[in-house]
């Protein structure tokens, strides 16, 4: 056992130390923060520079000074000018572009121009697009002779967001978010799929450049095949916990800053309490009954967000994640160094890497499935299979798994990696040491056999 512990001791200090693993270590989290608070940043600081756009029909006026100006947009009609008249100059007048609308517009969709100097946003087109629908809409049910229909539109006007919450056993109600659940999902499935699959092939390739140095015959002369093994597999099994671990950290200090930073300057319960006033009266009582409040609504939108977040089963998720990635590990990177045991060079392993691929590949395309249907038969079983449970089983509790579909599925797995642990240490001893033979699926199937 001192000798397992002194190479487990050697393999974690080897990687710990290295340059890489820091920086990746400390990037990962903040390009994960990233990804989330930069979008938040950009819709509350949105751009305030109008953009100036000349409008020009030709020879009608149905769309006259039918799209409004927003805080970021200007429109201009121009009448008694022509597209080719202006589309050459526009930008020496001040315009960022020229809109370019034919009365074909009613019946076909795409009878509409924006000319630029620039690739438009998105977000302008669509609020270009919006007004325009809206327009067009109301013209053709005016044909219908309808009385007060502006009236009847604005009343009609609807919309609906559905708020889900979660009911615990003891009655208590959570806020959650389907949108939230299916990122953790994502992240809780890929981020297995990277980690089992990225220190599983550091373990194969580890064992590959130990035998084709020849390190490794002069190892085994003071430890058992067998312990070397093992000794590899849990060593960089803690590199990867380390890393964890120091991402929960840091994300648990990210999550803190952007709480006490960001996330203060939209009172929640203000605006909650706002918009159950304005449901409960009518229009001209609304007014009255509900106070102005300055809240960003993209702001708000995303705290709510953020408190659904909270909201997760996160000691779940963490210790599931743990547990899963120990077993998955064990299970893959005794399998990976089993084969860099039968091989000579990195090269040869091409033929063993498919069949141990294809297992991880299907459960990140069943875990992506998941976020959409997680009580498919499909997402149940690949939960409870082994060589796909790590991945897909983190896909689906953040939807909600009964605890004996947990407890099953962990008692597999466990009873599986042993079992694949202890087949990968008979090749692995008869393996290491072999050098100059090409090896086969039905050769392994050999070694296996052998006793003693």
């Amino acid at each position: 056992m001192n000798k397992i512990s002194i190479i487990i001791k050697r393999e974690y200090m080897t990687r710990v130390r290295k340059k890489s693993f820091i920086i990746m270590t400390i990037l990962a989290p903040l390009l994960m923060a990233a990804i989330i608070i930069v979008p938040t940043l950009l819709m509350v600081n949105q751009d305030k520079d109008f953009k100036k756009i000349a409008v020009i029909e030709e020879g009608t006026d149905l769309f006259k000074d039918v799209i409004k100006n927003s805080k970021t947009l200007e429109f201009v009609y121009l009448e008694n000018v022509k597209l080719d008249d202006i589309k050459n100059s526009f930008e020496q007048a001040g315009y960022y572009g020229v809109l370019n609308i034919s009365p074909e517009l009613v019946n076909t969709p795409n009878a509409i121009t924006l000319i630029s100097k620039k690739q438009p946003p998105i977000s302008d087109l669509q609020y270009i697009e919006s007004a325009l629908e809206k327009e067009i809409e109301r013209q053709k049910l005016m044909t219908y002779n309808i009385q007060n229909l502006d009236d009847i539109m604005k009343n009609v006007d609807t919309k609906v967001s559905i708020q889900t919450k979660k009911i615990g056993d003891s009655g208590e109600e959570k806020s959650t978010s389907t949108g939230i659940a299916m990122a953790l999902a994502y992240i809780g499935g890929f981020l297995m799929y990277m980690l089992v699959f990225m220190f599983g092939s550091q373990v194969m390739r580890g064992v590959i450049e130990e035998k084709t140095s020849r390190v490794v015959e002069v190892i085994v002369s003071s430890v058992k095949p067998v312990q070397l093994m093992l000794g590899k597999i849990v060593g960089i099994a803690l590199v990867g916990l380390t890393q964890f671990l120091i991402w929960i950290f840091l994300t648990i200090a990210i999550v803190g800053v952007l709480k006490s930073t960001v996330l203060k300057k939209a009172d929640l319960t203000e605006v909650s309490q706002n918009v159950s006033k304005s449901l409960m009266t009518d229009g001209s009582q609304s007014a009255a009954a509900t106070q102005p409040t300055t809240v960003n609504p993209d702001l708000a939108e995303f705290t709510k967000m953020f408190d659904s977040a909270m909201n997760q089963p996160w000691g779940l998720i963490v210790l599931s994640f743990i547990f899963y990635f120990i077993t998955g590990y064990l299970l893959y990177a005794s399998v990976f160094a089993a084969i860099g045991s039968a091989v000579d060079n990195e090269t040869e392993t091409q033929q063993f890497m498919l069949p141990v691929t294809i297992p991880i590949i299907l459960a990140l395309m069943v875990a992506m499935g998941t976020m959409q249907n997680p009580e498919s038969s499909l997402s149940f079983w690949c939960s409870m299979i082994p060589l796909t449970s790590p991945i897909v089983m983190m896909a689906r509790i953040p939807f909600g798994v009964p605890m004996w579909q947990l407890a099953v599925s962990m008692v597999i797995m466990v009873f599986t990696f042993l079992a694949f642990v202890w087949m990968a240490a008979k090749i692995y001893r008869t393996g290491i040491l072999m050098y100059g033979k090409k090896t086969s699926w039905k050769e392994m199937w050999k070694w296996l056999k052998y006793s003693g």
